[in-house]
């Protein structure tokens, strides 16, 4: 009997109910060392002093650098497809958040 060789470039991925929710991130941080990078997902709220992390990642330089260029080439597609994404030359920094002005009556 001969058996099938499973395709040495196909993955079988399994995604859990709970992960394929997703995590909403609206700001990030990028730490690393000689041998990881890590990325901090973290959600601001306006007028809130707290941040949570609501995800980390760790990965190598390698892989690092892989999501790198696989971000590059989705943004690419995304852009062909929908237009260019516009980017805000005034980007509020968490600092903003936490200390937003005063209004005035």
């Amino acid at each position: 009997m001969d058996k099938k060789q499973p395709n040495p470039t196909e993955l079988n991925v399994e995604l859990t109910e709970e992960i394929a929710e997703g995590i909403y991130s609206n700001f990030s941080i990028i730490s690393h060392s000689q041998s990881e990078f890590v990325i901090d997902f973290l959600r601001i709220v306006p007028n809130m002093n707290k941040a949570k992390v609501k995800s980390r990642i760790m990965m190598t330089p390698q892989q690092a650098k892989r999501l790198v260029a696989a971000l590059r080439e989705n943004i690419k597609v995304y852009e062909n497809q929908h237009g260019l994404i516009k980017e805000d030359n005034n980007p509020v920094l968490p600092s903003q958040y936490f200390n937003p002005p005063k209004g005035q009556a």
